[in-house]
């Protein structure tokens, strides 16, 4: 009989679980329908969960649909569990992802869209609870459309009049289906599958979980519209998951390939082992067997050194977990009990709970664990009450910081002690937010054996490096190995490992890192009186938030904001709205910090006295070794840099001249919406957030001062264009500031009117960019304003990173000139070739050239009267 994995994903308190338990007993798996709040549902099985309500670990069950044999996987829905239900994602066809019809499309569903997304899972959507009054499954419909994807098709039959209309709307998401479908006016079933599988559709249906309404369509649905995939004969597998049960360890996978048999022997990368048994779980219970065939989740037993995200056998290397945890307590224990004595414990939990990082602190002796929310802290310590009788408690909770390069740069690395020689050169490079670190070698073997750049990289990746910042993990960059050298009778294996590091630290000095703090999507429902409060606490949390909606005098906010600031505001909500606030939080990665100065100075890191971590390479001479500083390593290097970062430039008067502009007609509509149409995906997925004024240079720097840019070709004859980024300008700017606070229509259109007289003063195009954060949906846009324009990015998209892109792909054809004091767009600019102008400099400008516009004036009206005078005495 065919298998399919199917995983039910939703944000807590949406019926995933009732789901789950209606689907089973209407299946005939179970005779008794259980319920959460009565702690008698089936996968509900560890007494937390049933104390609780919640899930807490992804388990799984096994019944007969149609005429297929489905494995359901109940993962978790509270945040705090994120990474559990994350783990599971590996192992699944297909999706179904959970809506409540009463609450609608919630941050954490976001969240969980962003990652069915990111592995490709085919999904279906179940809106739950249609039994509640008041709501409406259209309604629902329409914000599913607006915030998850127009391809979200209702399928329930009762919607529509007739099967051909049905047919319609599905061919309508495919080019080819399409002309099927006007050709032979129908599609057959197959199409609408491979458009499930291929990601083009999403089946909605809905109904009521704990009423089983619906829920018998549903299920016949699965069968109907899924297929099996095909898997190759080599065995492979992927562990999702460790548990332990009766003290033995379970190794939780998903057979992949092949197929999997008691007594076979497994290679788990670090040694060969056997598995003793294979156990098909439903529930609690589970059946043994001798062997599994591909497509099966199973657990197995005698595999000792296996962890979740392993790949066995022939399996290849999956997608790096997006969910992590951002803050960091100190683990209290008690006087009886050494903290390394502790230590195998922790290790024990973390194979089971990869989330909850436990780190042994040297300096302090301290033990210091990492997790998603205090939710999860209290099940934690409940845990290890149960299983090792240990009462533990917890310090202060800490934000966990990352960092991230600055600008592209060659990082080297040199060891040569007596007796030992290892040279690395590797190019760094920043990546976009969220693309953690990725690896590469461009390293000619004429430069480097290649067992040696096997031995470079190996040591690259075998452990997180650390900025010089803060001393905080380093992300969201790509380190390629680019040369290197040993020597034939000197080199051992550790003196590449040590030029490696070494390498990493010097190219991060160099380059510069900036710090990178988490951020959560939030959801607010208050009362409509209740608004303006909780706007402006958000922007005082350098947040951003939306009205998403509005009914019945309540509310719902949306946006983004830092953990950092936001993390205890749940305790502030309930007492501003007598506790019927409702806020839900959603871990939504890293992004720039919005008090690096600050962080910087709490942390008090100084690289140069990190002895664990050392910036500097070693050299020889006279039989000794001698230590190089970082920043004049480059000058000792036997190899020459391979990339060479392109040397700077100092401006001349020309130069500045042509900041101003020399092109008197502008840009038409029709060009800048095709600048648009290649520039506005540059930054999908990331929300704008407000940015505070930085100090900058006086505006006689900017005109007098020899200013350094990189890859700056100045050309006479090229269009000039000055973009401003608007919302940095109008808080940056002290008048438009305070205009701001009371409202932002208003400071805008003052920014506009103050550009719009500045730019009569000067020649070329003057382009505004606002983050269109307000309007749900929108797309991007460009309208005129007397003699400048205004661009609009769309939904979710920063004006910075637009400005960014745009800079980055017109260089040769515009000077371009950009206005803004964001420290790290700044860097990012000049590494594009543009003129930059920082808040202040901008300010200073328009009121020096105002100040010679009233000169100007001044003079022609003495003229005049002078003129007039004349003409009289005549």
């Amino acid at each position: 009989m065919q298998n399919n994995v199917i995983g039910i994903l939703a944000h807590v308190d949406a019926g995933k679980t009732t789901l789950s338990e209606s689907m089973l007993f209407l299946s005939g798996k179970i005779r008794k329908l259980g319920r959460v709040d009565n702690r008698d549902a089936f996968l509900d099985t560890y007494e937390l969960e049933k104390m609780r309500g919640i899930t807490i670990f992804a388990k799984q069950a096994r019944l007969t649909v149609g005429n297929k044999e489905i494995t359901l996987l109940d993962t978790p829905g509270h945040v705090d569990f994120s990474a559990e239900m994350e783990r599971t994602l590996s192992v699944l066809d297909y999706a179904i992802l959970v809506i409540s019809g009463a609450d609608g499309v919630q941050s954490h569903t976001l969240t969980l869209w962003t990652l069915l997304k990111r592995h490709e899972i085919p999904t279906f959507i179940f809106i739950n609870k249609l039994d509640q009054p008041g709501v409406e499954r259209l309604n629902v419909l329409e914000d599913i459309h607006q915030q998850l994807s127009e391809g979200c098709i209702l399928f329930d039959e009762d919607y529509w009049q007739t099967r051909e209309a049905f047919d319609e709307e599905v061919a309508l998401r495919d080019d080819g289906v399409l002309d099927h479908f006007l050709e032979q006016g129908k599609i057959d079933l197959k199409m609408i599958r491979k458009l499930i599988k291929s990601r083009k559709i999403y089946p909605v249906f809905s109904g009521s979980a704990l009423k089983l309404q619906g829920i018998e369509a549903f299920m016949n649905a699965l069968d109907q519209y899924t297929e099996m995939p095909s898997y190759p004969d080599e065995f492979a597998a992927v562990v999702y998951k460790v548990s332990r049960q009766d003290n033995q360890r379970l190794t939780h996978l998903k057979v992949t390939g092949g197929k999997l048999t008691v007594k076979m022997a497994i290679n788990t990368g670090k040694q060969e082992e056997k598995i003793n048994e294979i156990r098909l779980y439903s529930g609690e219970k589970y059946d043994l067997a001798q062997e599994v065939q591909s497509g099966t989740i199973c657990a197995v037993t005698g595999l000792n050194d296996t962890l979740p995200g392993n790949r066995l056998g022939a399996g290849e290397m999956g997608l790096p977990w997006f969910l992590e945890p951002v803050l960091s307590y100190r683990l209290i224990l008690p006087p009886t009990i050494d903290e390394r004595r502790m230590m195998p414990y922790c290790q024990e939990l973390m194979e089971e709970m990869p989330e909850c990082q436990f780190q042994w602190h040297e300096a302090t002796g301290e033990i210091l664990v990492k997790t998603m929310g205090e939710i999860q802290l209290e099940i934690l310590k409940a845990i290890i009450k149960e299983r090792f009788d240990l009462e533990i408690d917890y310090g202060e909770g800490h934000i966990i910081y990352k960092e991230t390069l600055a600008q592209r740069v060659e990082g080297v690395g040199h060891f040569e002690p007596l007796r030992h020689y290892a040279e690395v050169h590797l190019l760094m490079e920043p990546l976009p937010t969220g693309s953690g670190i990725v690896y590469d070698s461009q390293c000619s073997e004429d430069l480097l054996d290649k067992k040696w750049q096997r031995l470079v990289m190996t040591h690259v990746k075998e452990k997180t490096p650390q900025g010089v910042t803060i001393g905080a993990p380093m992300t969201d960059i790509k380190i390629t190995l680019v040369a290197g050298r040993g020597h034939i009778k000197h080199t051992e294996g550790g003196d590449f490992r040590e030029a490696t590091y070494r390498a990493l630290r010097q190219g991060f000095k160099e380059a510069g890192t900036c710090i990178l703090e988490p951020y959560y999507n939030f959801k607010m429902v208050i009362d409509q009186s209740e608004v303006g409060r909780a706007m402006t606490d958000v922007e005082k949390c350098f947040g951003t938030s939306q009205i998403e909606s509005n009914h019945d005098n309540r509310v719902t906010l949306t946006g983004r904001v830092p953990v950092a600031t936001f993390r205890n505001y749940h305790a502030e909500l309930r007492a501003y709205t007598k506790g019927l606030g409702q806020l839900y939080l959603s871990v939504s990665g890293y992004d720039r910090c919005h008090n690096p100065d600050e962080v910087a100075n709490q942390v008090g890191y100084d690289s140069e006295r990190d002895v664990y971590n050392p910036t500097g390479s070693v050299f020889c001479a006279h039989g000794s070794g001698y230590l190089v500083p970082w920043n004049e390593v480059k000058e000792h290097m036997h190899i020459e840099c391979q990339y060479e970062l392109p040397q700077e430039k100092t401006l001349t008067d020309d130069d500045r001249d042509q900041s101003s502009g020399s092109v008197s007609d502008f840009i038409s509509l029709e060009e800048i919406d095709e600048i648009i149409h290649r520039t506005s995906h540059a930054n999908e997925g990331h929300k704008s957030r407000w940015k505070q004024p930085k100090k900058s240079k006086a505006l006689e720097a900017y005109y007098s001062q020899a200013e350094t840019v990189s890859h700056i070709t100045q050309k006479k004859n090229l269009e000039k264009y000055l973009l401003v980024d608007g919302y940095n300008i109008i808080f940056a700017w002290e008048e438009l500031n305070r205009l701001a606070k009371d409202s932002l229509e208003a400071a805008r259109m003052k920014l506009m009117d103050i550009l719009s007289d500045y730019h009569s003063t000067r020649e070329g195009q003057l382009i505004v960019v606002f983050d269109a954060y307000k309007v749900k949906g929108r797309q991007a846009s460009v309208e005129a304003y007397h003699n400048i324009h205004m661009i609009y990015t769309k939904e979710a998209q920063t004006a910075d990173e637009y400005i960014e892109k745009f800079a980055h792909d017109h260089q040769s054809r515009y000077q371009i000139t950009v206005a803004t004091s964001d420290g790290l767009q700044q860097v990012i600019i000049r590494g594009a070739g543009s003129l930059l102008m920082s808040a202040r400099e901008l300010y200073e400008d328009v009121l020096l050239k105002k100040e010679r516009q009233q000169e100007v004036i001044e003079r022609h009206q003495e003229n005049v009267k002078t003129t007039l005078g004349e003409i009289i005495k005549k």
